[in-house]
């Protein structure tokens, strides 16, 4: 281990991050914990007044960060933006969307929302952004946000599930191609996070035990256990992974 310096390693100095579904919640936590560790952080959704003032709150604190009003569900449109902007060297592809029923109540237009913003806009986020990437030369990670529901299986959530599963096999796909360029790909999969999003369905005491239950740990995730993975795939203490799926479920999917 002579001369090797973990603190250095996982420094971000220096580089740019984009976080897509960075107004709220996770996206808003990973932002924060990218810019802590020095990248200069854009925050990106379609609300901006919620990114703005995420991005506020960081120049706060005294790191950097921007915001960018985008839809990643508009594919050219997103494109456009991106191909305009100096490329990123960390992309978080971290927007999605979740409708749980039972797949005999699941509609077309459950289906186009999940499948439309989790997998379609995802994947062409990833192409604009890895596009920047290779035209630069730069070296840079990709982490597309996926969930132990890419993993494994669970009721009213089929085609959330679906999603995710497909995010999965994307992301081993893309890590192959752009691995000679030097780009990773890699995806974080949360299990239940106490986020605001998840705030009214984790107040069912039912609910809330039936998650427990599965969760090895015994407890529900923090946003600051996934800001952990995502910091480290971003960084060069990651240097040699791609292609992996970092879980961050306590034991959910163990068995």
């Amino acid at each position: 281990m002579s001369g090797f310096d973990i603190q250095q390693k996982l420094s971000l100095a220096g580089r740019r991050a984009l976080v897509t579904g960075g107004g709220r919640g996770l996206g808003r936590s990973i932002a924060e914990g990218l810019a802590v560790m020095g990248a200069e952080v854009t925050l990106c959704a379609r609300t901006e007044s919620e990114i703005a003032e995420g991005a506020a709150e960081i120049r706060a604190r005294g790191f950097k960060a921007t915001h960018l009003v985008a839809d990643v569900t508009d594919v050219a449109g997103f494109a456009a933006i991106i191909a305009d902007l100096p490329a990123f060297d960390i992309f978080v592809n971290n927007a999605g969307t979740n409708r749980p029923k039972p797949l005999s109540d699941v509609t077309e237009q459950d289906y186009d929302a999940v499948l439309g913003l989790n997998l379609r806009a995802a994947v062409f986020a990833a192409k604009a952004v890895s596009g920047a990437m290779m035209k630069a030369g730069i070296a840079g990670s990709i982490i597309n946000m996926s969930s132990q529901m890419g993993h494994v299986g669970a009721a009213n959530r089929t085609i959330y599930c679906a999603s995710k599963w497909a995010l999965e096999g994307f992301t081993k796909s893309l890590a192959v191609e752009l691995g000679p360029k030097g780009i990773r790909v890699n995806t974080v999969g949360p299990t239940f996070i106490e986020t605001p999003m998840t705030a009214p369905f984790l107040e069912d005491p039912a609910a809330r035990q039936a998650i427990l239950s599965k969760i090895k740990l015994g407890r529900l995730g923090t946003p600051g256990d996934v800001v952990g993975a995502v910091v480290f795939l971003s960084s060069d203490a990651a240097a040699l992974v791609t292609g992996s799926a970092v879980v961050v479920d306590g034991g959910w999917s163990a068995d």
